[in-house]
C-alpha cells in the first residue's frame, strides 16, 4: 500500500491497541456463542433478541423499536425473528394501527429460554471480562465506550 504524507495513519500502538480491540471482539463474541449455544442450544443473536423482549414491559416491541434497540437492520430483524419462531421463542403478528407494521412478542417458550440462560450467559461474562478487571477500570472502560458510541452516533446520553 502507498503511504501518502497526507493521511494521519495509525501509530504502532494505535495499530496493535486497535488489533486487540477487533481480536477481542471477535473472539469474545465467538466464545459467548460456542458457550451458550452448548448449554441452552440459544444462538448469541437468539439471546439478544429474547433478552430486549423479556425486558419490555409488554413483552412485545415493533420490529423498527426492537431494530433500533439491538442495533440491527430491520430486515435482520424481520429475518431472525421467522427462525426463532419456527422454534416457537418468538410470535409475530401485526400492528393494528398500521397494517403494514409487525409486533414481535416473547412467547412462553422464549421466556423459559432466557431464564435458562441468563445465569450461565452472566457466569461467562463475568470469567471472561469483569473477574479481570478492577472496578476502576469497569468504570475507565464505560466512559471510554460511553465517547466513543457518542463519536458514532450510538448514543447521546
Amino acid at each position: 500500500m502507498a503511504v501518502t504524507n497526507d493521511i494521519p495513519w495509525l501509530t504502532d500502538d494505535e495499530q496493535r491497541m486497535w488489533r486487540r480491540w477487533l481480536g477481542l471482539n471477535a473472539e469474545l463474541l465467538a466464545t459467548l456463542n460456542r458457550e451458550m449455544q452448548s448449554d441452552t442450544g440459544l444462538s448469541n443473536p437468539d439471546y439478544q433478541v429474547l433478552a430486549v423482549l423479556s425486558e419490555s414491559t409488554e413483552g412485545h416491541m415493533r420490529v423498527s423499536e426492537l431494530a433500533a434497540s439491538l442495533q440491527w437492520e430491520r430486515s435482520r430483524v424481520s429475518h431472525h425473528a421467522a427462525r426463532m419462531e419456527k422454534r416457537d421463542l418468538v410470535s409475530r403478528r401485526g400492528c393494528p394501527e398500521d397494517g403494514r407494521g409487525a409486533f414481535i412478542r416473547i412467547t412462553e417458550t422464549g421466556r423459559a429460554a432466557i431464564e435458562q440462560a441468563a445465569p450461565g450467559h452472566v457466569r461467562a461474562v463475568r470469567r471472561l471480562v469483569f473477574d479481570v478487571l478492577t472496578a476502576e477500570e469497569v468504570a475507565q472502560l464505560d466512559e471510554i465506550f460511553h465517547r466513543l458510541r457518542t463519536r458514532v452516533g450510538l448514543t447521546t446520553e
